[in-house]
């Protein structure tokens, strides 16, 4: 698949461009003192009295100092040693070993590449069912965001990472609103808008608006499937769309407003050609949307992102009702 990548991705050059350490002036003054004690002279904080220790929620830590990921809460465990536990980092891109042979011991000390701070000691006393390490970290390098609150502090790429989830890729007309309905389906994780299938790289709304990319204005579902079913999905799906009407829905018309369905995962095929059959019976007319593997996907400008969130009383096809019935929905178990 081209375009944006559906596993989150590590690159050294990119991680420094986001996440740059402060000067030392910044870190006094963002910092508490004891939080700058531990992350920069390696000081080291009480134990089951620090903040994370019993902290079970899920999330992501992040470096205090800098705002980079750093750790998953589904790494972390109760190893009853004082101090948050976890048994990996989210990826050895993000932390540098050292040789710690302070306080007459010979210790693998952690750091956080990008800002360098002092996070605490790897021991090799891990489950060893899950690779036999224990990241021993300092509450007070961390910084905690449940899930909940990740995609709006800049952290939704990792929600994935999270939970078992599984992604489709639907073209409904304006994105907008059909972006913000499907956000309001219990199960939903994360939703994105884009471009999809069409032939040319980096494609441009505007680019897409000269009817000539053959993209479609399509939203990137992420979802748990242990909550919502992508037949549940495809339920919902039509009932927000005209699936008899070709390159339009409500007052918008042209390609990229065509309807369709596109999988990455080939097994979902015939659960999709399943839904589609049964809908065409339902139908008068001939059913109108695409059921094709996802060619390619563009994530599109970032004030189109959650734009009914952003603009509330914004133009929408749909109307405000249907956003009320997603969000009392529920798939029958």
């Amino acid at each position: 698949m081209q375009g944006q990548p559906v596993d989150v991705e590590h690159n050294d050059s990119t991680m420094k461009e986001k996440y740059k350490r402060p000067d030392d002036a910044t870190l006094r003054k963002m910092l508490t003192a004891e939080e700058y004690e531990v992350t920069q002279h390696a000081a080291t904080e009480a134990p089951f009295t620090n903040r994370y220790d019993r902290e079970f929620r899920p999330g992501i830590y992040v470096d205090v100092t800098t705002g980079e990921p750093l750790f998953l809460s589904s790494d972390k465990y109760d190893s009853g040693c004082g101090w948050p536990a976890f048994t990996r980092a989210i990826s050895d891109k993000l932390i540098t070993k050292h040789t710690d042979i302070s306080h007459g011991m010979i210790r693998t000390e952690v750091r956080s590449r990008t800002g360098n701070a002092h996070l605490g000691h790897v021991f090799d006393d891990g489950p060893i069912d899950k690779g036999g390490q224990r990241y021993c970290i300092n509450s007070a390098s961390l910084r905690f965001i449940p899930d909940r609150e990740m995609k709006d502090k800049g952290y939704g790429e990792y929600i994935r990472l999270l939970h078992p989830v599984k992604e489709i890729f639907l073209a409904g007309g304006c994105f907008w609103g059909i972006e913000h309905y499907f956000k309001q389906i219990e199960g939903v994780v994360d939703t994105e808008v884009g471009y999809a299938n069409g032939h040319m790289e980096n494609p441009t709304y505007q680019d897409v608006c000269t009817d000539r990319t053959g993209f479609a204005e399509t939203v990137h579902v992420t979802y748990d499937p242990s909550k919502v079913s992508l037949r549940f999905l495809l339920e919902m799906y039509f009932k927000a769309i005209d699936p008899t009407s070709i390159n339009r829905q409500g007052n918008d018309h042209g390609t990229q407003y065509r309807t369709g369905v596109y999988y990455t995962d080939k097994d979902d095929e015939p659960v999709i050609r399943d839904a589609f059959e049964e809908k065409q019976t339902q139908l008068q007319g001939r059913l109108a949307v695409e059921n094709l593997p996802l060619k390619n996907f563009y994530k599109a400008e970032e004030y189109h992102q959650d734009y009914l969130d952003k603009n509330p009383h914004g133009y929408c096809h749909l109307p405000q009702s249907l956003f009320e019935f997603a969000r009392k929905a529920k798939m029958k178990r």
